[in-house]
């Protein structure tokens, strides 16, 4: 099977850091480094898209020190990440409710994506402040504030108001840390993903094990509802 975009919740940062005597705070700082070998390896694999799980809405009930760890640390690396990415043809696209982000995380967003809005390789989303119950809450009341009348409302309507309106649903959703479950991302989006769950915490998530997780959805059959096919 074809696949053209994975989504990846990056879990584990954490854990990791408590296996090792260190702080939460540099499990997060070691996560961050494996951004780019997935997003390389993507780039590698020729997916259309990368959607990554970056900072969800719950997270905002963290340890404050954690929370602006995590804020300091993304501000970090688009200063020095972006221009390198948008020079490997990437197209970045953050989604979420942004408004609740540092007012300087906002800016360096909005800079990544001008910076590559006229690219056309891989489009890399960022979940951010992300929470995919609110989406759909926000979809609706889009739709309400348009004076959208019912028998107008449909699969179709809500899609394109969604946050990902453009973006191709996930085929291959994977899970970092052994949790298996979608811990509210892409809800709406994930209704026939194949899954890749993986007991290896995400700083130690590797180009490797990407390729196989892709490796393995290929020998998969996708059907949407349908039966089986026979050979």
């Amino acid at each position: 099977m074809k696949i053209k975009h994975v989504a990846v919740i990056m879990d584990g940062n954490g854990r990791w850091a408590e296996l090792r005597g260190l702080s939460r705070i540099e499990g997060h700082r070691e996560g961050i480094k494996r951004v780019n070998d997935i997003i390389d390896e993507a780039v590698e694999q020729k997916l259309k898209a990368l959607t990554l799980y970056t900072f969800s809405m719950e997270n905002w009930n963290r340890p404050k020190n954690e929370v602006d760890a995590l804020m300091r640390f993304l501000r970090l690396y688009l200063k020095k990440e972006m221009k390198g990415l948008a020079a490997k043809n990437i197209i970045f696209r953050p989604i979420g409710n942004l408004q609740k982000l540092p007012a300087g995380v906002q800016s360096l967003l909005r800079d990544f994506q001008e910076m590559t809005k006229d690219n056309t390789g891989l489009l890399l989303t960022s979940a951010l402040s992300y929470g995919g119950r609110d989406e759909i809450v926000n979809a609706v009341r889009s739709m309400v504030k348009e004076g959208l009348p019912p028998d107008k409302i449909n699969e179709k309507a809500l899609q394109s108001h969604l946050y990902t309106d453009g973006l191709p649903d996930p085929d291959l959703i994977i899970r970092t840390s052994g949790e298996m479950r979608l811990s509210n991302f892409l809800i709406w989006q994930s209704a026939y993903a194949e899954f890749y769950f993986t007991e290896t915490l995400w700083p130690d998530f590797s180009r490797e094990e990407f390729r196989r997780a892709i490796a393995e959805y290929a020998k998969r059959e996708r059907r949407f509802g349908a039966l089986p096919s026979k050979n």
